[in-house]
């Protein structure tokens, strides 16, 4: 009690709470506005950057428009014995019923994830807060079970529970047996002791794998994430859609991606790194698969490497502060304002009924890195038709119901949209409009009576 005593109420704001929306598909504000994750992958945040490192981390994914950035409070890279920036540990004697905590404001591991969140907090980012990684509950000798995981957990909440953030337990780990389900199960319980339930809770698991798997049927946990992992073929994050489609509903969305610069599927001799048009290519598959929201990640940012403190892990091509401006990063916020532009809660995956099969299912929709991929609404008054790259493809009839149709290209890399027109409602035939083997267009065809605005710009009548 003692614990919770020193550690409550250090944060306090004006949040705004976000939750699940009624019909358990989306994540939205308590006011009802709709709540688009556009995350950063920012593992190592607390651990290894200083305040003005954070700052300039922080105001760099304000500017391109990420909602949330999510971080590790007992981080993967030794994280419970190598200090942080200021020579601070977060745990007494590795042990996390006792985390280790100065008598003052600013003088421990904890008042610097304070400083963090709260700076986050005031840009408008949401934290997407991870307890611990997963190797302090799964590996080895683990120095978590189910009761400090639990006391654990209240102290987080109880100490975070003003702030904008969401719960993710896991840290790219799978439970393998009861007891390690146990202790997750007894760290949710914690932080909703400690909270009273403000936050959202979801689970990080490992690559090419989904928290559903372990946890679906669960009341803790509120939404699925999946690790489709750092792959370039359109398999894996067809996934998305199984998870999509479970009972009982859950909002679901990749929490891991493959990261910008990163060894494609660990095979870096083999297969190179991932650039740009793959990580686009990973969030509309996931998008248009059903996903909720996305996340990015940069191989150098997670970890934030810098080449003059420490080695990095995988090879990484360039320090944190480099990746910052890598191209996938500014091209994210194309995909949220293009879904801000539709109606947001009726949106489900479309595919099926968009897209008119080829003589060659291989080719049309197609597979690997070519697949394409459609969303619309539920009373079809649009529809947005991913092409990874210039083929030929037949729209449906029924893809819009409506007289007449809108058709709009929408640029992924730019965020520019051009209306091609109005036509009268038939099944059409479409190319992108630059027809180059790797360059990526969406079409975007609505109802014309509905006048909706330019694909990109906002579209504010969600209620």
């Amino acid at each position: 009690m003692a614990l919770l005593l020193q550690a409550s109420a250090i944060l306090s704001y004006a949040a705004d709470r976000i939750e699940v929306s009624d019909n358990g598909r989306f994540l939205q504000y308590a006011d009802g506005r709709p709540f688009f994750y556009l995350g950063d992958t920012a593992w190592e945040l607390f651990h290894k950057l200083s305040r003005e490192e954070a700052e300039h981390y922080l105001s760099d994914r304000a500017e391109k428009g990420f909602t949330v950035v999510q971080a590790v409070a007992l981080a993967e890279l030794d994280g419970v014995s190598t200090p942080n920036a200021y020579g601070h540990l977060p745990l007494t004697d590795m042990d996390p019923s006792r985390p280790l905590l100065g008598p003052g404001e600013d003088d421990d591991y904890w008042d610097h994830i304070d400083y963090i969140v709260d700076r986050a907090n005031k840009k408008g980012i949401c934290v997407g807060l991870l307890p611990t990684w997963g190797r302090y509950w799964h590996d080895g000798k683990p120095i978590f079970n189910a009761d400090n995981a639990e006391r654990y957990g209240r102290f987080l909440g109880e100490r975070y529970k003003d702030a904008d953030l969401i719960w993710i337990l896991g840290g790219d780990r799978n439970p393998e047996n009861d007891a390690q389900k146990d202790v997750i199960r007894a760290m949710a319980r914690g932080l909703r002791e400690g909270d009273g339930g403000r936050h959202l809770i979801t689970y990080h698991p490992t690559g090419w794998c989904g928290s559903a798997q372990f946890f679906h049927g669960e009341d803790w946990l509120d939404f699925n994430m999946r690790q489709n992992g750092h792959e370039v073929e359109f398999m894996s994050y067809s996934k998305t859609a199984e998870d999509y489609n479970r009972e009982p509903v859950k909002p679901v969305f990749d929490g891991e991606p493959l990261y910008e610069d990163h060894p494609v599927a660990f095979q870096a001799d083999r297969r190179g790194h991932s650039v740009s048009s793959d990580v686009r290519r990973a969030m509309y598959w996931n998008l248009f698969s059903g996903a909720f929201g996305h996340t990015y990640g940069h191989h150098s940012i997670w970890q934030m490497y810098d080449p003059d403190k420490s080695g990095g892990l995988n090879n990484p091509l360039m320090s944190w502060r480099e990746a910052l401006d890598r191209p996938g990063s500014s091209q994210m916020i194309h995909g949220r304002r293009l879904i801000e532009s539709r109606p947001f809660f009726t949106r489900v995956p479309a595919t099926d009924y968009v897209i008119k099969p080829g003589s060659v299912a291989t080719s049309m929709p197609g597979s690997g890195r070519y697949r394409f991929v459609a969303t619309g609404d539920i009373d079809r008054t649009y529809a947005m038709i991913y092409a990874p790259v210039g083929r030929e493809f037949t729209v449906n009839k029924d893809a819009v119901r409506a007289a007449k149709v809108r058709a709009w290209w929408y640029d992924p890399r730019t965020g520019k949209a051009k209306c091609i027109g109005v036509y009268d409602n038939a099944e059409r035939t479409f190319v992108s409009p630059d027809p180059g083997e790797m360059t990526d267009w969406i079409l975007v065809l609505d109802d014309a009576s509905k006048k909706y605005p330019a694909p990109g710009k906002r579209f504010k009548n969600y209620k």
